[in-house]
């Protein structure tokens, strides 16, 4: 039986208490968990399964791993959004059958999830790319909107971002307007970095900006100027649209890789 819910994420409790109730009577043997960042994932520490400094204030050293565990006997497993969403990609998407991958989501924030050789990166904390510091475009007059370091590469390709430079949503500019252009080059500046650092075998794009279509090209010529040939495989040089693609599993992508996180548990 395939069941799914949504409901708005409010104050911690009162979105918590729907999550429990939705799973109650169910008989569920585990859950997956894809959460906002950043995240505590070190298991020795007191604070795993926290949400830290979170602009969502609210949800702030929130325990999201400790009300389910409290509320269900169950293995949890417990991970950024993004790194979840790579992982169902990586699983039934898009990277099946590769070894790693890219997942970089671009929308009222930007975040990346990373595989390599089967494995979902962690370290320190976990991938915060969206805020890498990136070059500047040339004719972009934009500051930056990241609170916390302006001009991040979140802070100048968010969808707020475009928003608040142009005064218009993302979906409300034309395909020929110049911000596609300028979004292109930090996205582009972004990816190249990500293949140089961690030459993942695929890199998917998702998120409310990524659905105006028409930057994927623009994105994928971007990328090959700066790699400037450096790279010699044939998915860069010859089929880079089959490199940097949309998800597989499209606004599923994180839902599946809740369900995969949840399958993952089970197996330790």
């Amino acid at each position: 039986m395939k069941e799914r819910v949504s409901f708005p994420t409010t104050i911690p409790e009162e979105t918590m208490d729907k999550v429990v109730e939705f799973f109650k009577n169910k008989n569920i043997e585990a859950v997956g968990i894809g959460c906002f960042g950043p995240i505590c994932l070190d298991k020795r520490s007191e604070e795993y399964g926290s949400i830290t400094t979170t602009p969502k204030l609210l949800w702030q050293n929130y325990n999201i791993v400790k009300k389910i565990k409290d509320n269900f006997n169950i293995p949890v497993g417990f991970d950024t959004d993004v790194n979840a969403a790579a992982l169902g990609e990586y699983t039934w998407g898009a990277a099946k059958g590769l070894n790693s991958c890219f997942y970089m989501t671009v929308g009222t924030g930007i975040g990346a999830g990373i595989i390599a050789e089967g494995n979902l990166i962690h370290g320190l904390l976990h991938p915060e790319a969206g805020h890498m510091m990136i070059c500047h475009e040339e004719r972009d007059l934009f500051e930056g909107a990241c609170p916390f370091h302006k001009n991040c590469l979140e802070g100048m390709a968010s969808g707020p971002a475009i928003e608040k430079r142009w005064g218009k949503k993302p979906s409300e500019l034309d395909s020929d307007h110049i911000g596609w252009d300028i979004e292109a080059h930090y996205l582009s500046v972004a990816i190249m970095d990500a293949i140089l650092m961690i030459s993942p075998e695929k890199i998917i794009l998702g998120g409310g900006v990524m659905k105006q279509s028409h930057l994927f090209p623009l994105i994928r010529k971007k990328v090959q100027e700066r790699l400037n040939g450096y790279i010699k495989v044939p998915e860069i040089l010859e089929n880079i649209e089959n490199y940097i693609v949309y998800p597989e599993l499209g606004d599923n992508a994180g839902i599946c890789g809740g369900l995969a996180l949840a399958l993952r548990e089970l197996k330790k």
